[in-house]
């Protein structure tokens, strides 16, 4: 499996349903996450190993125009003492195939 690191700072942001908190992913990150995603799955998304401080898990991004969403589980929001609008230091590893 090959894996490509990449790095950005984005908020934390409240999806319109009010479930959701998600980071958006910049459009240039956005385009390395297409290149090196290979196929993309399900909905268009695209998985993903993410770390927001100490902690680090698997999910998948997903599509919105030329970028990507990724959704932040609650435990670690929890973990991380993260809110809405608070930026967050990602490191987000795309997991090929």
């Amino acid at each position: 499996m090959s894996v490509q690191e990449l790095t950005f700072t984005a908020p934390l942001w409240l999806h319109d349903g009010g479930v959701w908190l998600l980071v958006t992913v910049p459009e240039d990150v956005s385009a390395d996450v297409r290149l090196f995603g290979g196929p993309p799955r399900g909905f268009g998304s695209v998985r993903v190993e993410v770390t927001v401080g100490r902690t680090t898990w698997r999910t998948s991004v997903f599509p919105d125009g030329p970028r990507f969403v990724l959704p932040v589980k609650k435990a670690v929001r929890t973990a991380e003492h993260i809110d809405v609008g608070d930026p967050l230091a990602i490191v987000l590893r795309v997991l090929g195939d």
